[in-house]
């Protein structure tokens, strides 16, 4: 298998989580996304919705990247803010998950914690913002007059909580390997797409 992990950052409503479960019926590689934050919630006794909620506040300033960075990397991490050690937990997790073996990872940075490692391939996911509605009013049982609100709620989110932990930004194309627009190429395709990619 040329690649052994897939790290997944997706628009809301692109289908990331279907995309992957499909990745993952046809290579029979796991995939993890709610997973993780059900892991870290057990290890620091935190509820996902407390968790999420920290995610939603991660500070957005590169120099509290740098300093996160900086403590991370030397395991310092008693000071950290909660957002922080949630973060670095969320990275412990991912890589204690790619230690059994290969995955498919869906946000939560993963590509970040998985930078040691050669074999990881990075995706971006997105699709057309009416697309996206569409499948958050029939798909995610999102009221319509709710929907753009709803996106931009979770995109805004996604896109700050990976710039504050990484100091990079979300949608800048030079942090994946790959680009799929699943509005256009559809769930299906997407998967088997990766799948050709991870074993070849």
């Amino acid at each position: 298998m040329k690649y052994r992990y897939v790290a997944m950052e997706r628009e809301y409503g692109s289908a990331g989580t279907e995309i992957a479960r499909r990745l993952s019926e046809l290579s029979g590689v796991p995939y993890y996304g709610i997973e993780v934050l059900e892991r870290v919630s057990k290890k620091l006794d935190i509820d996902i919705a407390e968790i999420e909620q920290y995610e939603e506040t991660a500070t957005n300033s590169f120099l509290y990247s740098i300093y996160l960075m900086g403590r991370i990397h030397s395991g310092q991490d008693g000071r950290l803010s909660n957002e922080g050690q949630i973060y670095l937990e969320e990275q412990r997790v991912i890589q204690e998950l790619a230690l059994q073996g290969p995955a498919v990872f869906v946000g939560r940075c993963a590509g970040n914690a998985l930078a040691d490692q050669e074999d990881v391939l990075r995706v971006f996911l997105r699709a057309d913002k009416k697309l996206r509605k569409k499948r958050a009013i029939e798909e995610y049982g999102i009221s319509r007059h709710e929907a753009e609100a709803v996106i931009h709620k979770f995109d805004r989110k996604r896109s700050s909580y990976f710039e504050a932990n990484t100091g990079r930004q979300w949608r800048d194309l030079s942090n994946y390997h790959l680009v799929l627009d699943s509005g256009k190429l559809g769930i299906e395709t997407c998967a088997d797409l990766l799948w050709k990619i991870m074993k070849e």
